[in-house]
């Protein structure tokens, strides 16, 4: 079974962090008419915010975060890891797309739908069947089944649970006065799930290596007999 290394838990840890405190900080910079309630973390980032610069920077490093734990998260096989790259992606391409000053932005929209739903449906993506090429140990617990957070009715209700948030925030944008807190809520639940994830992988491979049989010590070796030294005669 791969190890899951332990930059990786660094990173995904640094997910939330980035995503609240850029958030905070950004939202700080702000005039006194910015509510993070009300307003949504795309206009800390776009046309027109105090500072660009601080919320652009930390949905770059979160999308590479999102990036390096797909490269390394082998237990949640193929699927998963191919929407948590896309995420990624998306999440990062968020900065050529900036939120305009006035009205919304068809291709901003977009990318950042494309975003939400990799990150919302990628724990799903593990209740897929994995690819033959993928062995048995790499994505399994010692007891043949794999890690928590990747079995069938936890990767589901999790997708489940996103997507609810996710659908929130719609209600919100379409006529709600919540939509940054609604926004906020389903981007720290996307935030924290890679961070679950990679805890389960390295809890079942600690259990796994555990399990290993001990390999067989060597005794010492046996002395010779002079009688039995030379050649027989």
């Amino acid at each position: 079974m791969r190890a899951v290394p332990s930059w990786a838990v660094a990173t995904a840890a640094a997910a939330p962090v980035l995503l609240v405190a850029g958030s905070t900080v950004a939202g700080s910079r702000q005039p006194p008419g910015y509510d993070p309630v009300r307003d949504t973390i795309s206009e800390l980032a776009g046309e027109g915010a105090t500072d660009p610069w601080l919320m652009a920077g930390c949905l770059a490093l979160l999308g590479c975060c999102y990036l390096g734990t797909a490269l390394v998260l082998h237990a949640a096989g193929l699927p998963s890891r191919f929407l948590l790259a896309v995420g990624g992606m998306a999440t990062i391409a968020l900065i050529a797309f900036p939120r305009p000053r006035v009205g919304g932005s068809p291709a901003h929209g977009t990318v950042a739908t494309i975003a939400v739903l990799a990150l919302s449906l990628w724990p799903a993506g593990s209740a897929l069947r994995l690819p033959r090429a993928v062995r048995r140990e790499v994505a399994a617990s010692p007891a043949g089944t794999p890690p928590w957070a990747f079995r069938r009715p936890v990767a589901l209700a999790v997708t489940a649970l996103l997507l609810v948030l996710f659908g929130w925030f719609v209600v919100e944008v379409t006529g709600g006065s919540r939509t940054g807190l609604a926004e906020r809520v389903a981007a720290l639940a996307v935030a924290l799930w890679p961070l679950a994830a990679v805890l389960s992988a390295r809890r079942a491979h600690r259990d796994w290596l555990a399990r290993q049989p001990d390999p067989p010590v060597a005794g010492p070796a046996r002395p010779v007999s002079p009688g039995r030294s030379g050649a027989g005669g």
